[in-house]
């Protein structure tokens, strides 16, 4: 990757960086810190993945996607400069063509989401990195990234850059000596948010969460952002830590900056209201803190509601796990489906089964087809939760707009 990139011109050194890894919170926490440096002036690209309906979503520009062509023209730049012992992974290909997009914009920030994580992941090429953005730590991707939360969180400390700031929200708080370590090992300056940010005045609502942030370099009141439920309470805390240590790097900053980006900052597919008659929810957590957050969100915000859960997860899953704490919080209906065309989904009788352990509100049924589950669910609810996967949300999401005819 690194001779690709030097070959490309080495575009990913064109712009100031905001790196962000972890396991849960990535996406929000970034969508959260570009918004903000956006609303401050700087021309701001905001690199995640994976996307939901279409892979132009990965690179938004100023909030906006490109067009096909632009990605098409990137590619072609990336496939020329590709050579017979390179060998770069799609998501390799993919990042390099964001860099040249993001050198092409003339982009002056750039808040850029590490893939699986860690020292060796694509994204760890950035050579002017503001600061480094730890989101919350926990079991997923075990195969590549080892199979204790130690040797996890190890290979995510692992993109800290010395002299710069790291964040890390602290969660898992087991991992906070570790932190502290690589921080000394790496000379970077550690700041974590669960010992040095406090969030007060808390008030979590289906219309959007509103609290006040103090941290030592950064006091703000009455904030209000369009994300919903616990969880992004905690990852809004994350971004404005973050903002917090690099207002230096980028003085444009300022307190109105910070209430307009937050308020405007938008994360498709995370506990989103797609609709609200009928009441549709999605969210495409897929592991088991994922969803552990999602039934506490529900609980808190339509405690009284009767659910429907249609469900769909990748064979890789723990979706046992998942289960059963939607079985255990949520009491609700389930419908399992797939999600088609895709080979790492499970099979609706594979989510059938895992399923039998648990207690619901109905005899599970199963549909190979999203839309027909949907239609079916409907009618048998006060809130239909569509979760499991991002894949699932990806797949579903514009089906469901049509069907109701939202726009």
């Amino acid at each position: 990757m690194s001779r690709l990139l030097e070959r490309l011109g080495n575009p990913q050194n064109t712009f100031k960086a905001v790196h962000i890894v972890g396991t849960n919170g990535k996406g929000s926490t970034g969508a959260f810190i570009s918004s903000i440096l956006k609303e401050s002036g700087y021309k701001t690209c905001f690199y995640s993945s994976p996307h939901l309906e279409s892979y132009s979503e990965r690179l938004l520009i100023n909030g906006g996607k490109l067009s096909l062509q632009d990605w098409i023209n990137a590619a072609k730049i990336v496939i020329q400069a590709i050579r017979e012992d390179d060998k770069p992974t799609f998501f390799e290909i993919l990042t390099a063509c964001a860099f040249v997009l993001a050198r092409e914009n003339n982009i002056q920030a750039g808040v850029i989401e590490a893939g699986l994580g860690g020292k060796f992941d694509a994204t760890n090429l950035l050579a002017d990195t503001a600061c480094s953005v730890i989101a919350s730590i926990s079991f997923d991707h075990m195969e590549y990234l080892g199979s204790t939360l130690e040797s996890i969180a190890s290979e995510k400390f692992a993109v800290m850059k010395a002299d710069r700031p790291a964040i890390f929200s602290g969660v898992d708080s087991s991992l906070i000596p570790l932190f502290k370590k690589f921080c000394e090992n790496n000379k970077s300056l550690g700041f974590i948010v669960s010992e040095q940010a406090e969030i007060n005045n808390i008030r979590v609502t289906p219309e959007g969460n509103f609290f006040d942030f103090h941290a030592p370099l950064l006091e703000i009141k009455d904030v209000h952002t369009n994300l919903i439920g616990q969880y992004q309470i905690n990852n809004a805390e994350l971004a404005l830590s973050a903002i917090s240590c690099i207002r230096e790097e980028f003085p444009l900053i300022s307190q109105e900056s910070i209430y307009r980006g937050m308020l405007k900052a938008a994360w498709p597919g995370r506990l989103e209201i797609i609709s609200r008659n009928p009441l549709i929810i999605l969210d495409g957590g897929h592991n088991y803190d994922g969803v552990k957050n999602l039934c506490e969100s529900v609980k808190s915000l339509w405690p009284d509601k009767k659910i429907s859960v249609i469900y769909a997860a990748m064979r890789d899953k723990d979706f046992a796990g998942c289960l059963e704490l939607l079985s255990k919080n949520l009491n609700p209906s389930i419908y399992f489906t797939t999600v088609p065309d895709t080979p790492r989904a499970a099979t609706p009788d594979e989510l059938f089964k895992a399923s039998q352990k648990f207690s619901w509100a109905n005899n599970p049924e199963c549909f190979d087809v999203p839309l027909n589950a949907i239609k079916h669910a409907l009618n048998n609810n006060d809130l239909l939760l569509i979760c499991g996967s991002l894949y699932l949300i990806g797949y579903i999401r514009p089906q469901i707009r049509n069907l109701l005819q939202i726009h």
